[in-house]
């Protein structure tokens, strides 16, 4: 295993170095001396060169802070089951209101865009009824979904206003 791990470090090594001539390799490192490993005049590969990505973009998050930052708020009254900041999505755990333990909900919220716009913002809410011992399907609640977004959109206003004044 060590083997293969050895030989397959070696390619990409040879693999990055340019065909430029070693005597013109040795000058470049005077200017630059990382260019040792990769005969490049600047200091190496980055990842903009392997994804083809401009160097001057950000790699920061990939949705509306403000709107996962709602989302986050507005989510936090129901257990959370898995949060993924770089897809924008949360993902809540099935969870029964103390008033009515015969209906149980789950929520799927997606931030589906940089901008703050109500488009930017996706709720599933998943019902669940209780027949006995077992739960069965409900299906969706488009209207509480409705209201979740309208929350969470609120909330996001609220934040961008706090910023603003700040």
């Amino acid at each position: 295993m060590l083997r293969y791990l050895f030989l397959i470090l070696l390619v990409v090594s040879t693999s990055c170095t340019s065909s430029e001539s070693v005597t013109n390799t040795s000058t470049k490192n005077k200017e630059n001396p990382g260019s040792f490993l990769t005969g490049r005049s600047e200091q190496g590969i980055s990842l903009s060169d392997i994804t083809g990505q401009e160097k001057n973009k950000s790699f920061g998050i990939p949705v509306n802070a403000l709107l996962w930052r709602a989302s986050l708020d507005i989510a936090s009254i129901l257990p959370i089951d898995d949060i993924d900041v770089f897809s924008g999505t949360i993902l809540s755990d099935w969870y029964s209101l103390p008033s009515n333990q015969n209906e149980q909900i789950k929520l799927a919220i997606f931030v589906l865009d940089k901008e703050l716009r109500s488009d930017a913002i996706r709720v599933i809410v998943y019902v669940q009824t209780r027949n006995g011992d077992v739960w069965e399907d409900g299906g969706i609640d488009n209207i509480l979904a409705t209201n979740i977004e309208d929350l969470i959109l609120t909330r996001a206003r609220e934040l961008r206003a706090s910023s603003i004044n700040q």
